[in-house]
C-alpha cells in the first residue's frame, strides 16, 4: 500500500536494545514493534496503528489458535523505531530513502505513536529515536506481521 503507515510485528519470548552497550529497554514474553514513517503519514493513522497492534491476535488460545492481543495476555510492548521500513526497494541494489518522513515529522510522529500507545496499554517500552540501537530479541514461532494502515 503506497498511502499507509507501516509497522513489523514479531511475537517474541523475549527482546532489548542497548545503546553503547547499555540496555536501556527490555521485555520478556509479548510484542516487539518496528515502526517507520513516510512522508504522507499523519497522526490520524497513528491512533488506528495502536489499536490494530494491541488487537492483533498472534498470540495462542487454549486451543493453539492464534486467537490472543497483547492486551488478553496483559503483554509486554517494546516499541523501536526503524526508518529503514520506510526504504524503497523496487529496484537498484542499494535501498532509496525518498519516500521516508524528514526527521522532524518522522521523531513527531513517532512520539505521538509512544504517547497514544502508553494511554491505551501500561506495558510499554521504548528505544530511542534516531540513535544507532542494537536490537535483540528471540522471536517466538517464529510470528512476524507486516502491518499496514491507511
Amino acid at each position: 500500500m503506497e498511502n499507509s503507515l507501516i509497522a513489523l510485528l514479531q511475537r517474541v519470548k523475549k527482546a532489548s536494545v542497548e545503546i553503547e552497550k547499555k540496555e536501556i529497554a527490555s521485555i520478556q514474553r509479548g510484542l516487539l514493534v518496528f515502526i517507520a514513517f513516510k512522508q504522507e503519514d499523519s497522526s490520524k493513522q497513528v491512533f488506528r496503528l495502536v489499536k490494530r497492534i494491541l488487537n492483533y491476535r498472534i498470540f495462542p488460545d487454549e486451543n493453539n489458535k492464534m486467537n490472543k492481543s497483547v492486551l488478553d495476555e496483559a503483554l509486554d510492548v517494546l516499541v523501536v523505531p526503524q526508518f529503514t521500513l520506510a526504504a524503497d526497494t523496487n529496484s537498484g541494489n542499494r535501498p532509496s530513502f525518498s519516500r521516508a518522513a524528514d526527521p522532524i515529522l518522522s521523531e513527531k510522529l513517532f512520539l505521538e505513536f509512544v504517547e497514544w500507545i502508553s494511554s491505551e496499554h501500561e506495558k510499554i517500552h521504548c528505544g530511542v529515536f534516531a540513535a544507532n540501537m542494537q536490537v535483540s530479541l528471540i522471536n517466538d514461532g517464529p510470528v512476524t506481521f507486516w502491518l499496514e494502515v491507511n
